[in-house]
Formats: C-alpha cells, sequence, structure tokens
C-alpha cells in the first residue's frame, strides 16, 4: 500500500498563489481535466478518475478528516475501460457523487502540488507528500509545512474534508 501526507486548502485568489507555486516547483504545469465518480463504500473512500482521453483509473484510500498534514493509505488501478469499470461499480455498489475539476499538477521535489478548480465549489490547493516505505508520516509534515509557509499559505485555509464531501455539504 502507498502512503503519502496530504493537505487541502481553500484558495482566494489563485493567480498569485499559481505564481508563487510556479516561483518553486521543478518546471511547468501539467494541466488535466479529471471526473472523478465516488461510490458508496462502508470504510475509506473508493473512486473511479476518469480522463479526456480515455483512460481512468480505480483508486481507494483512506484518510482521517483533518485540516493538518494527514496521511492517506492509497491503492490505484489503471483501467483502459473505465466505462465498463463504472457501470460494475455502480451496479454493485452504488453512486455517492460525482467531482469534476480541472487541475494544474506541479511536482516539488517527491511532493505533488495540485491547483484545482473545482465544479460547483470553487478554487483549492493541495500537496501530496509520497513517503518512502521507511520514512515517517512527521517527516512528510514536515515537507508539506515548509512547502505551504514557503507559498504563504494561511493555516485558517486548510480544510479537512474530501471534495465530495464538501459537494454534499453543500446541497443541504
Amino acid at each position: 500500500m502507498a502512503r503519502n501526507v496530504e493537505v487541502k486548502a481553500r484558495v482566494d485568489d489563485p493567480e498569485a498563489l499559481r505564481m508563487r507555486v510556479e516561483g518553486i516547483a521543478a518546471g511547468p504545469a501539467e494541466t488535466l481535466d479529471q471526473e472523478d465518480v465516488f461510490f458508496e463504500v462502508p470504510r475509506g473512500r473508493v473512486k473511479l478518475r476518469t480522463f479526456p482521453d480515455g483512460r481512468g483509473e480505480l483508486i481507494a484510500y483512506d484518510r482521517p478528516d483533518e485540516d493538518g498534514p494527514v496521511v492517506s493509505d492509497y491503492h490505484i488501478l489503471r483501467t483502459e475501460n473505465p466505462d465498463g469499470l463504472r457501470s460494475f461499480l455502480t451496479a454493485v455498489l452504488g453512486v455517492r457523487g460525482v467531482v469534476r475539476k480541472r487541475r494544474l499538477l506541479y511536482r516539488i521535489g517527491r511532493t505533488r502540488l495540485h491547483l484545482d478548480e473545482v465544479e460547483r465549489l470553487g478554487s483549492f490547493l493541495e500537496l501530496e507528500v509520497v513517503l518512502e516505505d521507511d520514512e515517517s508520516d512527521e517527516d512528510g509534515a514536515r515537507t508539506a509545512d515548509r512547502i505551504l509557509s514557503d507559498l504563504a499559505v494561511p493555516d485558517a485555509c486548510r480544510i479537512a474534508s474530501a471534495y465530495i464531501d464538501l459537494l454534499e455539504d453543500s446541497r443541504e
């Protein structure tokens, strides 16, 4: 099972943050249009991510809903038949909801930094510090905190919820 340390934050001024990110990133952003279909599961979260080129990834992950750097355990299964997999999982599990976003993916060392424009929610930053098997959670948390500090992202902007949770909350 792979692990990373994650932090998610709301972004008030996406253009200013993008410029700060580009000042420390290893290279230009990769633009990704993604649709994540979340399925009803008893523990954690399971989503099928599809890309415009027809590829997909089934992603299962479990992480606490906290606003600090938190460890996420995850599995990824790549598929060339996301439509068939979606039909199967919908029939077996049921769909919880759908999240659509445009993501700018940057790399800062071992960290994946996402600037997300999420349909119906707005602008967000997400950090994923990839951990080695022998690396401590605290090492990843320190890396995440340092990057957020370098980018001047206030602690008050951090959020604990996944996008699917925020969408569900906005409907209530």
